[in-house]
């Protein structure tokens, strides 16, 4: 896929400026860090899965990112199936012991973000995904293979 200047430069800003620090979400993350986030970034993309999730992938942004260490990107084809793979994930994160730090989107939108701290969920529909284009924006991180 092509990548236009701005999705390049991102993550190449990131490395630059030490990974942008911000004290009040570090102070956040580390109260629900997990011990092994990689785990955890499966486990998100696993229970999407199961709930029929399409093109489900995970972005690890350890060496990139303060903000988390693992974006799991993916879709679904109805409002209806965006809420079952949110909650899926989230039952399945909170029975690992992750709870969520954060919450955007709603019943009925067009996409949802859980936030667990070292794993951050994104649940699009095909059009939203292809409008925030966040694989594009993080283009150069390394994927994890589910």
């Amino acid at each position: 896929m092509p990548q236009s200047p701005n999705q390049m430069a991102l993550s190449q800003k990131m490395q630059k400026s030490n990974k942008t620090h911000d004290p009040e979400r570090a102070a956040v993350r580390a109260k629900v860090k997990s011990d092994d986030s990689l785990k955890s970034a499966r486990l998100a993309a696993n229970a999407a899965l199961e709930k029929k999730a399409e093109d489900v992938i995970v972005i690890d942004l350890r060496e990139l990112s303060s903000y988390t260490d693992f974006l799991v990107i993916c879709s679904g084809g109805s409002d209806r199936q965006l809420d079952a793979v949110a909650e899926g994930v989230e039952a399945a994160m909170k029975e690992a012991g992750q709870r969520t730090i954060g919450f955007e989107g709603s019943r009925g939108g067009k996409w949802t973000l859980l936030d667990f701290g070292d794993v951050v969920l994104h649940v699009f529909h095909q059009d939203e995904r292809a409008y925030y284009d966040l694989e594009g924006l993080w283009a150069d991180a390394p994927r994890v293979t589910v």
